[in-house]
């Protein structure tokens, strides 16, 4: 089940259609069977109730999304997994506004979702424009100006905008 490649929204909600199939999945694909503690490699984990995990050494408790872009959320995996196919499979990516129509979810999660998912992929979004122009070309549209909105004082004659 690892590695899954899916052509629609519909074959990944078949694939997970509740919450536990994806912590199952997650788990498979994190640990391989062999659970290892984020607090302490070395230690010896133990298995507790409700898909939670105790690390010997340290005495934390700890599960599959602990040290993910899951961690100390409440949303639902599957509404992750969703986020991501839809972030990932968008060219120019998804506003939030929009995600949180999609998944039912208001538009400060679905930002927040959204954030995590590109900080996770690199999607970033934040580099700036160098004043200099030398960090690279640099494509925009073609806009007109017109001199009837400016004030007097600023015309400048022979000038189209």
């Amino acid at each position: 089940m690892i590695n899954l490649e899916f052509k629609s929204i519909l074959e990944l909600i078949k694939a997970f259609p509740d919450e536990q199939t994806c912590i199952t999945y997650l788990e498979e694909l994190r640990w391989n069977g062999n659970v290892v503690s984020p607090f302490d490699p070395t230690s010896i984990v133990y298995k507790c109730a409700g898909n939670k995990y105790k690390c010997k050494n340290t005495g934390k408790y700890f599960n599959v999304r602990t040290a993910t872009l899951f961690d100390n959320t409440k949303i639902e995996l599957q509404k992750w997994f969703l986020a991501i196919y839809i972030s990932t499979s968008h060219k120019k990516g998804i506003s939030s506004i929009q995600l949180g129509k999609d998944l039912e979810v208001t538009q400060k999660t679905a930002w927040f979702m959204n954030h995590r998912i590109r900080n996770c992929f690199g999607l970033d979004n934040s580099e700036e424009i160098d004043s200099t122009g030398n960090n690279g070309v640099v494509e925009l549209d073609e806009t007109f100006v017109g001199v009837k909105n400016r004030h007097a004082n600023k015309n400048v004659e022979n000038s189209q905008g």
